[in-house]
This record gives C-alpha cells, sequence and structure tokens, in this order.
C-alpha cells in the first residue's frame, strides 16, 4: 500500500470512536481538525470528520450512480481502484452510489445447476473474483477489504488478513463456504449477465458506468479524476468536500 490512501486506512484502524488525546503530530486547535484531509490525518480524526460530514449534509438530489466493472488482478484495474475509486468514495460517499462488479472479461459455462467460470488472469483471479464478490454480499467492510487486498503484493494471499482487520467478527471458513458454495455460483452468475448486458459492451476494464451511462468522455473523466467527475455530476448543493464551503478538503486523485 502507498500515497495517502495507505494513511486513510491507518486511521480507519486506529482510531477509535469518541476522540482521544490528539498525536504528536497534531498542532491545530480542534475547531480546525475537520479543516482538510490533511488536518484530519494529523489529528487522528477523520473517520470523526467524514461521519460528521456526511451526517451533517441533508441530500435531496439523486446521488451520481458509479458502476465499477473489473478484475481483480488486472494491473489497470487494481490502480484504478486503489489510486482512484477508493480515495473518491472516501471522501464522496455521501453523495455517490457505488457497485463494484468483479468479472471484466470473464466468460461462463453452464455445468448442470452451475457455472465454470474462466478468467483473463486465470484461476487465481476467478478466485479473487469469487472472494470480492462474497465480501460485497456479506459485509458492509466489504469496500475497505477489497482496497487493502487490491493495494497488497499478493492480492490473493492478502484476502483473509485485510478481512481480519476490516470485519473481524466476519469467520474466514464463512467466506469460503460461499466461495465454493452455491451461493457464489450464483452471485458470480449475476455478475456475468450484468456484465455481459452492458450497453455499449465493454472493451476493456476497468469499465465505468455514470448514472447508468458510458462514453468515451465520461471514462476519460472517471480515470483522470474520479473526483472532480462526481462533484460535477452531483445536482444538489455543493458538498464540503467538493468545496461547497470554507471547509475544503483536498483531492487525493494523482492527475489533480
Amino acid at each position: 500500500m502507498k500515497g495517502p490512501t495507505l494513511l486513510i486506512l491507518l486511521i480507519w484502524l486506529h482510531v477509535q470512536p469518541g476522540g482521544g488525546v490528539p498525536p504528536p503530530s497534531c498542532d491545530l486547535p480542534p475547531s480546525k481538525w475537520c479543516s482538510s484531509v490533511d488536518s484530519a490525518l494529523r489529528c487522528g480524526v477523520l473517520k470523526e470528520c467524514l461521519k460528521s460530514n456526511s451526517t451533517g449534509s441533508q441530500q435531496t438530489a439523486d446521488p451520481v450512480r458509479v458502476e465499477v466493472y473489473y478484475e481483480t488482478l488486472c494491473p489497470d484495474s487494481i490502480n484504478f481502484l486503489t489510486q482512484m475509486f477508493f480515495p473518491t468514495w472516501i471522501l464522496l460517499n455521501d453523495i455517490m452510489s457505488v457497485t463494484l462488479v468483479p468479472y471484466g472479461n470473464a466468460h461462463e459455462k453452464p455445468d448442470g445447476q452451475r457455472y465454470i467460470f474462466y478468467c483473463q488472469h486465470g484461476e487465481p483471479e476467478c478466485l479473487g473474483n469469487m472472494i470480492q464478490t462474497c465480501l460485497l454480499n456479506m459485509t458492509n467492510m466489504a469496500f475497505p477489504i477489497i482496497f487493502c487486498m487490491e493495494s497488497s503484493r499478493h492480492v490473493i494471499k492478502a484476502a483473509k488478513s485485510c478481512v481480519d482487520l476490516f470485519a473481524p467478527e466476519l469467520e474466514w471458513d464463512n467466506i469460503m463456504k460461499c466461495v465454493n458454495g452455491d451461493l457464489g455460483n450464483q452471485l458470480m452468475h449475476q455478475n456475468a449477465l450484468k456484465t455481459n448486458a452492458l450497453m455499449p459492451p465493454h472493451k476493456f476494464v476497468p469499465w465505468v458506468t455514470i448514472n447508468g451511462a458510458h462514453t468515451k468522455e465520461l471514462q476519460n473523466k472517471a480515470e483522470s479524476s474520479l473526483f472532480t467527475l462526481v462533484c460535477n455530476m452531483f445536482k444538489g448543493s455543493r458538498t464540503v468536500a467538493c468545496g461547497g464551503s470554507q471547509r475544503r478538503y483536498k483531492s487525493y486523485s494523482p492527475n489533480e
């Protein structure tokens, strides 16, 4: 893991609700702790600032719908998920709804009442796709776990430790029952149907749709700065994270 997103995960992991004594790196008064992501990180209160930002904004406009079709071992998918998607979701989760579909360029073959899946990067990727599909169905901490996996040197090997970090109540054996059982098989079949129903059909991964639409322009904007795209697409009042008040959060999009 690298960069500001690693710091975000460390804060998620170590900061306990209710605050406490700020770390030595925090030299700001409490009134300034949530003035930016940088200050929230320095003072160890990012999770609380994000919660306050989310609950404090009563948006009436529909959230921006972002769907990401990807493969767990595809380098381009890994880069987009870790460097673009997750930092944006951390900052803008109150104005965006997200669907992750791990399948990509795989294909399926019926086998009785089940399906056999063939993945672009072989059986390990099929396993990674299945693990993440089950996680998305089993826990609301799936996004941080997926980020943890995709940021690791060995995506599949990191899965169990990432689950232990972010969803310790979730037993690994139950995840593997999903992976190897009928539930996981049917969930992956739904991913296949959803991917194959894309219009226009996907040509590569990651394939991003915004509010159900895919164009070359939207794809390019999502890849260059998903943060800016979501802020610009949102029809409601401009949020704090998007620069809607004096409290301005810095975008962690690498191209900004």
